[in-house]
């Protein structure tokens, strides 16, 4: 623990949320002293998105350019990098290197610690989707979209996927039987995900029973729900459903938020396997 932490927790009645605040703020440093992580978390999407926008400049359905639409689907990738990716694979090296041993020992409620991990999860989200919009606005002259409607759109896609993707993270770090393996336990389906979720491809080419196996998943649905506020409304036509389906987007992620709650509630362990 840091000392700011150790002198918000060494008082039991502190307030909430001058604990929560003293954990965040032990969060963001901890973050910005990994240079790895850091350069992974910010460095990696705009590396994509200068990659593939370089390579394919042209337009696919509707007169849109490919780098609009690659820009949609990396902002939704976004929110399971800043969310799910990060957590899966933070949350059980701090559980073997005995920091969340540690914290469940002091009298700081528990409720803190995952306070602070959602506070880092959306300052990185918003810090990678300013990078990513002032890249491809700059670099690509993607327009970004001015109507109010449509970031109101882009809030609530939001809200719901940076919920369920982090509530999903703290689950599936459960997962993992170690630290070391948590990145190839992850990052494996993360790939999977983005490749079927028409992220690096146009998802009304794909073959259909990948669209029908994205469609389990909240990938999917995030990456449509952000191709609605990045691309022309004229672009509805060419989904597989021919519309936005922005009541199923919302249903779909409120229903991996509850199942990323129940799974996180009955199986988070604040110990390494065998020491409960």
């Amino acid at each position: 623990m840091t000392t700011t932490l150790t002198a918000a927790t060494s008082a039991p009645t502190a307030p909430w949320t001058r604990l929560a605040r003293a954990r965040f703020a032990m969060e963001v440093r901890q973050l910005f002293r990994d240079r790895q992580q850091v350069t992974f978390t910010f460095a990696f999407p705009m590396l994509m998105m200068i990659i593939f926008g370089s390579v394919f400049s042209g337009n696919i359905a509707g007169g849109v350019s490919f780098r609009q639409y690659f820009l949609a689907g990396m902002i939704a990738s976004g929110v399971v990098y800043s969310a799910f990716q990060n957590l899966a694979i933070v949350v059980p090296l701090e559980r073997d290197d005995g920091t969340l041993k540690r914290l469940r020992g002091t009298p700081t409620p528990r409720s803190v610690y995952f306070a602070g991990k959602l506070g880092v999860v959306v300052v990185v989200y918003v810090a990678q989707v300013t990078l990513l919009l002032l890249l491809a606005h700059v670099m690509f002259h993607v327009p970004i979209p001015t109507e109010p409607a449509r970031w109101v759109t882009f809030a609530w896609v939001s809200v719901l996927g940076l919920s369920s993707c982090t509530l999903l993270g703290l689950a599936f770090s459960t997962l993992p039987r170690s630290a070391k393996s948590a990145p190839a336990v992850v990052t494996p389906i993360v790939l999977i995900l983005q490749f079927t979720s028409g992220v690096y491809f146009n998802f009304s080419t794909l073959p259909t029973w990948m669209q029908k196996f994205a469609s389990i998943f909240p990938l999917k649905w995030l990456t449509q729900g952000m191709r609605s506020v990045f691309l022309p409304p004229r672009m509805a036509l060419h989904e597989p459903s021919g519309s936005w389906q922005h009541p199923a987007t919302a249903i779909v992620l409120l229903i991996w938020t509850v199942i990323g709650a129940v799974w996180a509630v009955r199986s988070f362990r604040w110990q390494r396997r065998g020491e409960d």
